[in-house]
């Protein structure tokens, strides 16, 4: 079996789970890009400031970022979201075909027992499980 030339890898899972610590891993050192919801409102020293009346505008930003990636036949591209419900996913799923990317798509546990960095109260984590997902 060989493999892929391009592939999306979408890393899903609930905050605190070990997303972004999974994509570094995956990044060999930054060499392949790492995309997130977060960057939107991550600013240049590194501070989180979530708004969340500009949500929609930080899926398009990411979505945006993995387009011109793929344009430019970045070979490996990590996505790094939460991803709870199956319309989150669905535009990379549509670039990826259009792009001739294969997609791969990994739930992250949280088995280790992480904190989210965000301080997401967990009555909101709750309902992000309630609404989560899985295809087998």
């Amino acid at each position: 079996m060989s493999l892929p030339e391009k592939a999306l890898i979408i890393l899903r899972g609930l905050p605190g789970s070990g997303k972004s610590t999974l994509a570094q891993l995956l990044s060999d050192g930054g060499k392949h890009p790492v995309f997130g919801i977060d960057d939107y409102f991550t600013d240049e020293n590194g501070k989180y400031h979530f708004d969340h009346l500009k949500n929609h505008l930080a899926y398009k930003h990411c979505e945006n970022r993995t387009h011109q990636a793929m344009l430019e036949g970045t070979p490996i591209i990590i996505l790094d979201n939460t991803f709870t419900m199956e319309w989150e996913m669905e535009p990379y799923f549509k670039l990826a075909s259009d792009m001739g990317y294969q997609v791969h798509v990994m739930t992250v546990e949280n088995r280790h027992h992480g904190k989210n960095s965000h301080d997401i109260p967990e009555d909101q984590i709750e309902k992000m499980k309630a609404k989560y997902k899985v295809v087998l």
